[in-house]
């Protein structure tokens, strides 16, 4: 009790540093932007506890998903009896187990049977390695994943990758990881995101390979390798969202103090920063895995309904990217 009384504080706290702005206010606005679109036809593997079952069939009454259920029969059907949901009017795709499911669902995205492919209970490795395996839905670029965080403290949606695909990623692999996220601010809005470049410090320094990393991409950038935004770093995570840091420091930069994407130096810096927002910062915290010929809607078993139901939003703008590029991100 006393840790969540503590959470509760942190949260009323963060939210109380951005006057009229709450939780959530970035996907309220990506949600808006769904109403005129069709759903999703996706294939939601494994959803074999009350909560993953919920997100899926909160999802489809919002109208973003229509999905197909694919896992063991009396898992589910369990999973319904506890969430209290009729899957009559649901199909199903029944499978032996987890990782059946995950390979049935890899081939029907393959078979373009469906749309996109959203995890439910099983773990990450588990779902991605079916995706990966199957050849049929890789792209020239390599898949990474993004956390699109809506903080109440920060005035845009905050893009950090990779947090959860990518493990200790290559120069090669963080130029992708670059792009893809630079592609995803687009259809969210941002026309010429700021890419922060993370590290520990902010000057380049040969013991630090992020730094190194770090100025190579924005050396990439400058030569027409990276296109679509704007790329600086190394940045410290203070100097890349404060502008009062950056000017404490002397930094002048177009990206620092204003970032829209922040690339972490490897997945387990990029997931405690996204949790680190989520917890102590009041953050509601969105996921998707880029880079596949179909979105990937990446949840955890503890996210919020929001949160689902924005990455599902999420998921349903980059199918439709032609024809949900309405109101660009306030800047």
């Amino acid at each position: 009790m006393k840790n969540q009384t503590l959470n509760s504080k942190r949260s009323s706290s963060a939210a109380a540093t951005a006057p009229g702005r709450t939780a959530g206010h970035h996907y309220q606005r990506f949600l808006r932007r769904t109403r005129q679109l069709k759903p999703l036809r996706t294939a939601v593997v494994h959803p074999v506890d009350a909560l993953s079952l919920s997100g899926a069939i909160e999802a489809a009454r919002a109208k973003l998903i229509v999905p197909v259920l694919v896992g063991p029969e009396h898992r589910i059907r369990a999973a319904a009896r506890q969430a209290s949901v009729d899957l009559a009017p649901y199909e199903c795709v029944w499978t032996e187990h987890s990782h059946a499911a995950a390979a049935e669902a890899a081939a029907l995205a393959a078979e373009r049977k469906v749309e996109a492919l959203m995890k439910g209970s099983l773990h990450t490795d588990e779902f991605m390695s079916a995706i990966l395996a199957e050849p049929r839905l890789r792209t020239a670029r390599r898949m990474s994943h993004v956390f699109v965080i809506d903080a109440p403290a920060y005035p845009r949606p905050l893009l950090v990758s990779d947090a959860a695909v990518n493990i200790y990623p290559t120069l090669e692999a963080k130029a992708d990881i670059v792009r893809n996220a630079i592609q995803l601010a687009h259809v969210l809005g941002t026309k010429s995101p700021r890419v922060a470049l993370l590290s520990a410090i902010e000057t380049v320094s040969p013991r630090i390979k992020s730094t190194l990393d770090a100025a190579v991409l924005c050396k990439m950038a400058e030569r027409g390798q990276i296109t679509g935004g704007i790329l600086d770093g190394p940045l410290a995570f203070d100097n890349a969202v404060s502008l009062e840091a950056a000017r404490a420091k002397g930094i002048r930069s177009a990206v620092a103090g204003r970032a829209d994407i922040l690339i972490v130096p490897d997945l387990e810096a990029g997931n405690m920063l996204a949790k680190q927002l989520e917890y102590l910062a009041g953050a509601q915290i969105a996921g998707i895995v880029l880079g596949a010929r179909v979105p990937i809607i990446l949840t955890s078993r503890a996210d919020k309904t929001l949160s689902r139901l924005a990455s599902c939003a999420i998921a349903l703008l980059l199918a439709r990217r032609g024809a949900s590029r309405r109101t660009p991100t306030a800047r």
